[in-house]
């Protein structure tokens, strides 16, 4: 038995219990977790606007070590230290055969299966795939990942989610250009690891924009050159009288919400780019004119896990991480138990501080 954190029912409070695990079978692996990030995916999930099978064991965000194998694995052995990948590509749907791992159409079919089971019997499943918020998961081998050397184990968490995706809506979405103007709307985890992704890409001008005041101290030690206090008044004129009555190259939306989404792409000067992170709820909805579409000539996109593969972009950010380049650290304003997690959901409701990492 190993304890975790349980979402008997979505909208349900969370409960922290033994849950038992099977012993990994073929193409498995058995991982004791160091340290799990809390997302505001898992609150998604929680509150319903993500759709994946309950009860489940939340967490994706993690890393740990291999505890045990089954047969056929063969990228990692018992003792070796690892990053937890909770979106792995199938590679055989059509997304995956033109080289968009990130949008693979099989990424969630390991969610639907039994991960575990509670003392009385009551069948789990893995919230999204890896299920971290636990002192120790069962996983498909296509989960985990290698952890880089010379990146400590506890923020190597970190990279698994948070990380790839900010660097990865800066560099691979948006193809953030030296000498460009971004604006990144949302301190908090995701927003921070964008704001430094920013800076690393060499930007001139990083406006971080957040409804908290408290945010800014954190957004400017991350790379931000501007604050701007989203409920002090009209966002977007202030943020286009900041670059010279323009708007910014790059927009780039971490909070999933259709005033947020419709303000960044008003942010955004004409011809230049949107792009959305955050998820937002199907009642979230988002409306242009086709005048305005047409005159701006801005590009909006979504961006999904940064537009990242895993594989190829983990050691491109363990090179900047040693390179002192990207802090992990941080972006963690906040170091919990497992009984620190619903805690951790009620900061990022009322959009409190940056991530909270639990440490087992």
């Amino acid at each position: 038995m190993v304890r975790a954190v349980v979402l008997p029912a979505i909208g349900s409070p969370l409960e922290i219990t033994d849950i038992e695990l099977p012993e990994p079978g073929p193409r498995q692996v058995r991982v004791r977790l160091v340290a799990a990030g809390v997302c505001h995916s898992d609150l998604s999930l929680s509150d319903g606007t993500l759709r994946l099978p309950v009860p489940a064991v939340l967490g994706h965000e993690g890393a740990g070590t291999v505890v045990s194998v089954g047969a056929d694995v063969t990228h990692v052995a018992p003792g070796d230290a690892v990053i937890l990948n909770w979106a792995p590509s199938c590679g055989r749907c059509h997304p995956c055969g033109i080289g968009e791992v990130w949008l693979c159409a099989d990424a969630f079919t390991g969610a639907a299966g039994v991960h575990a089971r509670t003392a009385d019997g009551t069948e789990l499943h893995p919230g999204l795939n890896v299920a971290a918020f636990a002192e120790e998961t069962v996983v498909g081998a296509g989960c985990v990942v290698p952890a880089p050397a010379g990146v400590p184990l506890a923020e190597a968490a970190l990279l698994g989610c948070a990380v790839l995706t900010g660097y990865g809506a800066v560099h691979h979405s948006a193809r953030v250009r030296a000498g460009e103007s971004v604006a990144v709307f949302g301190a908090g985890g995701v927003g921070l690891a964008t704001l430094q992704s920013a800076r690393i890409a060499g930007a001139a001008t990083i406006v971080a924009v957040d409804v908290s005041p408290e945010k800014e101290a954190l957004a400017r030690a991350a790379g931000a050159t501007e604050f701007v206090l989203a409920s002090s008044g009209p966002t977007a004129k202030e943020i286009r009288a900041l670059t010279g009555g323009q708007g910014v190259d790059v927009s780039i939306e971490c909070v999933g919400r259709a005033a947020t989404i419709r303000t960044a792409w008003e942010s955004t000067r004409r011809g230049g780019r949107t792009t959305v992170v955050g998820i937002g709820g199907k009642d979230e909805q988002v409306t242009f004119n086709a005048l305005e579409i047409f005159h701006w000539g801005r590009t909006l996109s979504g961006c999904v896990y940064g537009n990242c593969d895993p594989v190829r972009d983990l050691p491109v950010l363990a090179d900047h991480v040693r390179a002192g380049r990207l802090d992990l650290a941080g972006l963690v304003t906040e170091r919990v138990g497992l009984d620190g997690v619903a805690g951790a959901f009620e900061n990022m409701v009322r959009g409190r501080g940056g991530r909270t990492l639990v440490e087992f």
